[in-house]
């Protein structure tokens, strides 16, 4: 549906969050996040690269110049947000299942930006792949910035739209992972992890990044912890992400594509060839242990700005993470036949662990 068919109703207003969370000009430099990450070390990424502190900071400015939107009808706006929650359902189970533990008004946010996620990276991965280019994701970005004008295109993009306005959400991350997606139809090779986190940081890094301002901080961290907080959930990213990567890597061998760093497949005496003959050896196993351990790391990294999240947030955060790192358990569980077995976390175990996770949300508190 285009804009002219959505009610508008004709008297802006701006729409707070219940928490103070601080974002950026939404006239920032595109450009800037496509250079931003270019002299990484080749040595590897740090959790304190400056470079993405410098995102994060960003992300956390102390300014909010959203101007008024006009309001998009009630019954539209919960016809949209239905749809997103369906598609969350059905698409993202475990994630779907942390935020039905939210309040209302971040479930809703939640989704919308679940499926604008979703739609960008099917524009890459979906059934009309073959047809992407570069001007696709050009028209795709020129659609998001008139999001974030009050401007949506259909129902889902209203939604969006709704979100990014009751939620103090900036751009940035939205633009990134864009560029997270001309990198994908750019390159199907990491040569390094400085490379392989780059790419995770723009197709889900940035995911932690849009969610801060929807869970909320804890009024009583100071403004100091802020940054502290949005680092966690960058970290956060990265961990699903690696987490993803390592559960489908036979899934994506089928499509020619190898979301592994090929240094260290090398030093392990493997190569792109291992992965696509889907044989689990002896130096398989051991590969993939030290990729597990690395996906653990940055889940550890995310723990404690979970815990500074607003109280009624930290529960189903705490559910994702644990949730998603219980990935990693069942790669293991299976011998790390993660090429011919996807990894996943049956429903008994999920609900088993809901428990765990609403206890670490209030014991784990710094």
């Amino acid at each position: 549906m285009c804009a002219t068919a959505v009610n508008l109703c004709t008297s802006p207003r701006t729409i707070r969050s219940e928490t103070q969370v601080p974002s950026v000009p939404r006239n920032a430099n595109k450009t800037s996040n496509r250079r931003l990450f270019t002299n990484l070390s080749k040595l590897g990424v740090s959790h304190t690269d400056l470079r993405v502190n410098e995102i994060v900071t960003r992300q956390s400015w102390c300014q909010d110049d959203r101007r008024g939107m006009p309001e998009l009808c009630a019954s539209f706006l919960d016809d949209a947000y239905e749809r997103c929650r369906s598609v969350c359902a059905e698409y993202a189970k475990t994630f779907y299942l942390g935020t039905r533990l939210m309040t209302e008004d971040r479930q809703r946010a939640i989704w919308a930006i679940y499926v604008w996620c979703r739609r960008t990276d099917e524009l890459v991965d979906g059934p009309n792949a073959s047809h992407m280019n570069k001007s696709v994701l050009d028209r795709w970005e020129e659609r998001l910035e008139k999001i974030f004008e009050g401007r949506p295109y259909d129902m889902l993009d209203a939604a969006l739209t709704n979100t990014v306005f009751k939620f103090p959400i900036d751009i940035k991350p939205f633009r990134d992972m864009i560029e997270g997606m001309r990198m994908d139809i750019e390159k199907n090779r990491y040569e390094n992890f400085q490379e392989l986190y780059l790419y995770c940081y723009y197709v889900a890094g940035t995911v932690g990044l849009m969610s801060v301002p929807v869970m909320g901080i804890d009024p009583k961290y100071s403004h100091n912890s802020i940054h502290k907080i949005y680092s966690a959930a960058l970290h956060l990213g990265i961990g699903n992400q690696l987490t993803n990567i390592l559960r489908d890597v036979g899934e994506d061998a089928l499509r020619g594509r190898v979301y592994l760093p090929q240094d260290e497949l090398m030093q392990f005496g493997l190569s792109d060839e291992d992965v696509f003959a889907r044989k689990v050896s002896d130096r398989w196993r051991e590969f993939m242990r030290k990729q597990i351990t690395r996906a653990r790391f940055y889940f550890n990294q995310a723990e404690e700005g979970a815990s500074q999240l607003s109280e009624a947030s930290r529960w189903p955060v705490w559910a994702s993470l644990l949730l998603y790192r219980k990935i990693l358990d069942e790669i293991e569980e299976n011998d790390y036949d993660n090429l011919t077995k996807r990894a996943y976390v049956g429903k008994t175990k999920k609900i088993l662990m809901l428990p765990w996770a609403f206890a670490r949300s209030y014991t784990s508190q710094i």
